[in-house]
């Protein structure tokens, strides 16, 4: 079930009811009247955010691993996982036309056969998605034509999370590989590295500080096997033109899965294995 909670007292406002099955991915467009969620059930679903009414269900082969909306949002992608004999595809719907959506037909599919996509965003203006996978490997698909536009891997491991920084100029993947990596959204050049002890699942950049937060922790499977050592599941602050660690938070005490900032920049949230 998705939630929707007001920021300020973390008091519920309702609920989006409908998936029947663990959520992987949630967006909200730039006017916060459209959500929209990608599910294991096999299905992508826009909601009305005010209302929690379902406005649209994109059924899929396999679960929907990453969903977003363009910078206007008009368009949504989604990707899928690599499953049950199914190919990894990213798919792109305009929802002006709404007969896409009543088809299911897509205005571009395109496969990934190497391997799946386990984290995806928007790049500037709507032109390309910035797409993470499980090798490490990092690519910009075109959301105009049917093609690959560029593919650089600077990470050993799977990447776990991307965002990027407010004005969309650059973006910040978070990996396995123990480290995290700011790079250039048009380019793809690796512009920094922050370094740490354990995987790292979600990276978020500062709206107003040239500061980078940092989650994660070793595996939720093997939390109970190791010691409980202090500042295992702390949330690091790192400088972003440095690449020093200058704080951390402590809260969770299991891997942290996300980190957001808010947009003023006074604020960040966190979400862990600790439920």
């Amino acid at each position: 079930i998705v939630n929707v909670w007001y920021s300020v007292n973390g008091e519920r406002l309702g609920t989006y009811n409908g998936h029947t099955g663990a959520v992987w991915c949630v967006d909200a467009d730039w006017d916060t009247r459209h959500v929209l969620t990608g599910s294991a059930d096999n299905s992508c679903r826009l909601w009305d955010c005010e209302t929690g009414k379902q406005l649209a269900l994109v059924k899929t082969s396999s679960a929907v691993r990453t969903c977003g909306f363009d910078f206007g949002g008009n368009i949504i992608m989604f990707s899928t996982d690599k499953q049950m004999g199914y190919q990894c595809f990213v798919s792109f719907f305009d929802l002006r036309d709404p007969s896409q959506i009543e088809n299911n037909e897509p205005y571009m599919k395109i496969p990934c056969s190497d391997s799946k996509i386990t984290s995806a965003v928007w790049g500037p203006l709507g032109e390309f998605i910035i797409a993470g996978h499980e090798s490490g490997e990092l690519n910009q698909f075109s959301a105009k034509v049917r093609e690959q536009l560029s593919n650089i891997k600077e990470h050993t491991k799977q990447i776990n999370d991307i965002q990027t920084s407010r004005d969309m100029t650059m973006f910040i993947t978070a990996s396995k590989d123990n480290t995290a990596k700011l790079f250039d959204c048009t380019t793809l050049e690796h512009l920094k590295t922050f370094r740490t002890e354990r995987p790292v699942n979600s990276a978020a950049l500062s709206p107003i500080f040239d500061h980078v937060v940092l989650g994660g922790g070793q595996e939720a499977m093997d939390v109970t096997t190791t010691s409980t050592r202090i500042g295992k599941f702390e949330a690091r602050f790192f400088h972003l033109a440095f690449e020093e660690e200058f704080g951390r938070v402590k809260g969770h005490f299991g891997p942290i899965n996300s980190v957001a900032f808010h947009p003023d920049g006074k604020s960040y949230s966190s979400g862990g294995e600790d439920g």
